[in-house]
């Protein structure tokens, strides 16, 4: 359901702004709000689900979602329909982590990637469903219907989860308020300068906002040094392992996040094409990628963490550079083939990720280790969002470099995120040959 609402917002974007009558390179504020509100809230759902247990709060989160998705259809412009994002941003920011957290404590260390692994499938169905189905719906009948097709699939979630969701609490059930409202300043300080740096006039006030998040930042770090039950402790990072996997999300995801939103809005604005083609454009990353995961496990078995992050991120970081490489009177369909390896070694890129970061980690660090590792992927989606359309705003402003051309825009742009996320690769020579080893499965 997550993946499918923000799939479907991506190729909708152009159509919401029509009818809001607002410009579609102005609508990342629907994106950003949600990605903004999953990173502000995720460090309170490993608290949450110790206290209440996994599956109250599963539930709940599907519950906030759903009602977030039907306040969504509901807006009447820009600003109600980033205010219902927040509600649903709310929902999902409990959604993932204490699904994936109700994973790793029911699995041992030998099982957990291929439980991960296993589990993310359905979640893929969503990024295959979304630009399709967003296209035919925007087309043929509103964008309304991109957030009301969430309801029923909230309400079978909720069915399902009163059945099989196991119901995981904890004795240890302290909540750090001060260090949650340190850390979730410093997201926001920072999602904001971030944000506001492609269409602020004067970028002074911009910077000032940037450094104020690295100031929560220090307070954070001054707050956790002496506090016996930080939300984040200190001592995750002396976990090499972890270490290295929360800063390769952080660094690869800033490229990997914007080629969803860049994609489909290349092809509607440049192109000129509909909805429904951008769709099926974007759809064929999501296929690869479910096809993809039946293969991680055997190479990571075989070549291990370190060389399979390092050459995957690099390939990557090239295939993304391709997408610039078509010119405006290039078939359109030339993209799809890139896309669909993109999708392949997108599907490698995030599972071996998210398994390094908890590979070492102690039992009492597990729910603090996938909240801060959650919110740093959304985080990271988020500036990612951001980078790329601020990107995009300063090459299209550029007379000098495109000379109002939209098109040769979004073909800089593409070559700008796809060289900032090769060089990201380098970021997994910190790891040693072995690292990962404990997590490899038997046969």
């Amino acid at each position: 359901m997550q993946m499918l609402d923000s799939t479907i917002l991506n190729t909708s974007l152009p159509a919401i702004a029509k009818e809001l009558r607002e410009s579609p390179l102005d609508m990342q504020n629907a994106i950003v709000s949600y990605v903004l509100t999953l990173a502000l809230f995720m460090p309170v759902s490993g608290f949450l689900a110790d206290k209440f247990g996994t599956k109250k709060i599963f539930i709940f989160s599907l519950l906030v979602f759903s009602l977030g998705s039907l306040l969504c259809a509901l807006s009447q412009n820009l600003t109600h329909l980033v205010v219902s994002r927040v509600v649903q941003g709310i929902g999902g920011s409990l959604m993932t982590p204490v699904g994936r957290l109700a994973l790793i404590k029911t699995f041992d260390k030998n099982e957990i990637l291929r439980a991960l692994n296993f589990a993310i499938v359905p979640a893929l169905i969503g990024p295959v469903l979304g630009p399709l189905v967003g296209g035919y719906l925007v087309d043929y009948l509103s964008w309304h219907w991109i957030f009301l097709i969430n309801i029923p699939i909230g309400l079978l979630g909720i069915f399902l989860s009163m059945r099989f969701m196991p119901d995981y609490k904890s004795s240890t059930i302290k909540f750090d308020l001060k260090g949650f409202l340190i850390f979730a300043s410093a997201s926001l300080f920072l999602s904001i300068a971030l944000e506001s740096f492609g269409t602020a006039k004067n970028t002074t006030p911009v910077l000032l906002i940037f450094i104020l998040g690295f100031l929560m930042i220090y307070f954070y770090y001054r707050h956790a040094k002496k506090t016996d039950n930080p939300i984040f402790p200190l001592n995750l990072f002396q976990v090499r392992t972890f270490r290295v996997g929360i800063l390769g999300n952080l660094a690869t995801r800033l490229g990997i996040s914007a080629i969803p939103l860049l994609l489909p809005l290349m092809v509607q604005i440049a192109y000129q094409e509909t909805a429904v083609v951008s769709g099926w454009i974007v759809a064929p990353m999501a296929l690869t990628a479910m096809f993809g995961k039946s293969f991680v496990v055997k190479i990571l078995n075989h070549f291990g963490y370190r060389r399979t992050l390092m050459t995957n991120t690099f390939i990557i970081g090239i295939l993304i550079c391709m997408l610039g490489i078509p010119g405006i009177n290039t078939s359109i369909y030339w993209f799809i083939p890139i896309i669909a390896v993109l999708g392949f070694f997108n599907s490698i890129q995030f599972t071996s990720m998210n398994t390094i970061a908890i590979a070492d980690l102690r039992h009492s660090h597990t729910s603090s280790g996938n909240s801060l590792l959650a919110v740093n992927q959304q985080l990271a989606i988020g500036f990612g969002i951001a980078l790329g359309l601020v990107v995009l705003k300063l090459f299209e402003r550029s007379s000098g470099s495109v000379g109002g051309d939209i098109h040769l825009a979004f073909r800089y742009t593409f070559f700008v995120v796809g060289s900032l996320t090769f060089l990201s690769g380098f970021v997994f020579r910190r790891l040693h040959f072995r690292d990962g080893d404990n997590m490899k499965s038997e046969g």
